[in-house]
């Protein structure tokens, strides 16, 4: 709600705001009127020489003015001035269509609850005053990219009813000597002006850890220096003694940790409070989808919840990108809506890459397809976290083929279990040319590094190993902490042997476990290969259709009684 003021405060207040244009407007009448005045009390002869020497003496003022900003800015600012920083006042949000409903912001609804009471706040600050409290100063928002921190921010502005004044922390970083201080206060002193006019103001500073990571001792040269004094001023600001009682607040965002930005900013006073927006859960997905496919046209038989099933791991703006992309897709196949299998391509596009059209002999399409169908039966069968979502021979990027499997849900820890799945199947490709073909293919390459990575992990970090050893034995070959002298490491060369031949009996027994169980479904195994040399691409449904037919099962994990 705007403040009510007398005729004399808004003239006030309009003479603030304007005083620029004003000064301008009055220095320009008089320099009008004064020579006016001037030459009229001169005779004729003398009017018509001065007339004539300084008819052309504005037009060159002007050109020299223009040439000396466009240098100033190109040569400073790359072409632009202090660009980056626009303030949106509601109804201009609202005229360039930037207002942000607080129902449109999905996919974040723990961070939501958090940032509406910030919103309430903003609303009623005054209740919180007469009870004694503080008004909340400043909200810090961290999580990956992509997840929807400006665009939270945005809400927060939206339904607060305040201007929105934003600006990117590398903003303040520039060559001369103290023009990131004098850009803090530029930034803040136009904050509590709009806070003056509107009621108050909120200032976002996108990726604030490029102006607020922790001072140091300057080396040399005067840079550290200049970025102390930056950062020194932004405390000062958001420290309420240049703003106090102009119900400004600040917002930050970064993809950093907290741990990276100054102690003092993280203060009770400057930032009160902390917001994590994290990536999105299955519920948070399935609406996300709803939401972005309803901005396109898409076919009605499009199964939701098994997108968001198949994104895991994936932020609100992949999963924008995915709907997008399946958008060029359909209308690239001249489709009016978007298919299912439009969304299925969009997500190994962006994943993957594009789809190769090199040809391959039929003999390495038979080992591909092979390969793929081996990876494809042994984590259907024996993975207890991974659905399989679809197979595929096709080349690309550096894969010749690509079996496509995601966790069901997010796992935030690993069992041993797990892991041991992970490694076969990792194996299961070169198991199954092993076993099918003439001798195995240089295509197992990349599955043998995740597969021993994987083993050493378990067994020299993770105490997941049969032999007693507990502990994480790379700290004491790979931290700095540790060394000494030239040995390079405390671990002796007996140990090393051990935890080595652990790893390598692990991979030994994952090994077993593949091949026997590819002898077992022989007949499975060639039914894949064979569907893949026709199809090129096996989906979700063809892939459950066949397993469904030879009676199969794929593994669950075992629910566990509840205490």
């Amino acid at each position: 709600m705007k403040p009510r003021r007398s005729v004399l405060a808004t003239f006030k207040l309009f003479a603030i705001v304007h005083w620029v244009k004003i000064a301008v407007g009055l220095v320009l009448l008089a320099s009008i009127l004064w020579p006016v005045f001037a030459i009229s009390r001169l005779d004729s002869y003398q009017r018509d020489y001065i007339m004539a020497f300084t008819s052309l003496t504005p037009l060159q003022s002007i050109l020299a003015a223009v040439a000396f900003v466009f240098l100033y800015q190109y040569f400073l600012f790359g072409g632009r001035g202090f660009g980056g920083l626009t303030t949106l006042s509601p109804n201009e949000a609202s005229r360039r269509g930037m207002r942000v409903p607080w129902n449109e912001v999905i996919g974040m609804d723990e961070a939501k609850q958090e940032a509406w009471e910030v919103v309430e706040l903003l609303r009623d600050h005054a209740k919180v005053a007469q009870m004694g409290g503080r008004v909340l100063r400043g909200l810090l928002l961290m999580g990956p990219p992509g997840c929807g921190k400006t665009y939270l921010a945005k809400a927060i502005a939206t339904e607060a009813g305040l201007p929105f004044l934003a600006a990117s922390g590398a903003e303040f970083n520039v060559v001369f000597m103290g023009t990131g201080g004098a850009r803090v206060r530029s930034l803040f002193k136009r904050a509590r002006l709009m806070a003056e006019i509107h009621g108050g103001c909120i200032v976002f500073l996108d990726e604030i850890d490029a102006v607020g990571r922790a001072r140091a001792m300057d080396i040399g040269f005067g840079a550290q220096t200049d970025y102390n004094n930056t950062v020194n001023q932004l405390l000062v600001e958001m420290d309420g003694l240049q703003s106090m009682g102009s119900n400004i607040v600040i917002i930050g965002a970064m993809n950093q940790a907290e741990a990276v930005l100054d102690e003092a900013l993280l203060r009770p006073g400057r930032f009160d409070r902390k917001l994590y927006v994290d990536l999105p859960g299955l519920e948070d997905r399935e609406k996300l989808f709803q939401f972005y496919l309803a901005k396109v046209k898409a076919d009605s038989s499009v199964d939701v919840a098994r997108l968001a099933r198949r994104s895991v791991w994936k932020s609100p703006a992949d999963i924008q990108n995915i709907v997008q992309e399946s958008a060029l897709i359909a209308t690239r196949n001249k489709r009016v809506a978007i298919t299912f299998k439009d969304l299925s391509e969009a997500f190994e596009r962006i994943d993957m890459g594009f789809r190769r059209s090199r040809k391959m002999i039929e003999e390495e399409r038979r080992d591909v397809a092979y390969h793929e169908a081996g990876h494809l039966i042994v984590v259907y069968l024996l993975h207890p976290t991974d659905d399989v979502f679809k197979a595929s021979i096709y080349m690309r990027r550096s894969s010749l083929g690509v079996v496509y499997h995601t966790p069901r849900q997010e796992r935030f820890v690993h069992r041993r279990d797990m892991l041991l799945a992970d490694i076969k199947a990792s194996l299961a490709g070169y198991g199954a040319e092993k076993l099918k073909c003439a001798s195995t293919t240089s295509g197992v390459s990349a599955d043998f590094q995740h597969a021993i990575t994987n083993a050493h992990r378990m067994v020299w970090s993770l105490g997941m190993g049969s032999n007693g050893f507990v502990g994480d034995y790379e700290l004491l070959i790979g931290s700095w902490a540790f060394r000494r002298g030239a040995t390079g490491d405390h671990l002796a060369d007996t140990v090393k042997a051990k935890l080595n031949e652990e790893t390598h009996k692990i991979l030994q027994e994952c090994m077993r476990d593949v091949e026997e169980l590819l002898r077992q479904e022989d007949a499975l195994l060639e039914r894949f290969k064979d569907e893949l040399l026709q199809k090129n691409e096996l989906e979700y449904d063809e892939i459950e259709a066949i397993f469904t037919e030879y009676g199969k099962q794929r593994v669950l994990p075992t629910p566990t009684a509840s205490p």
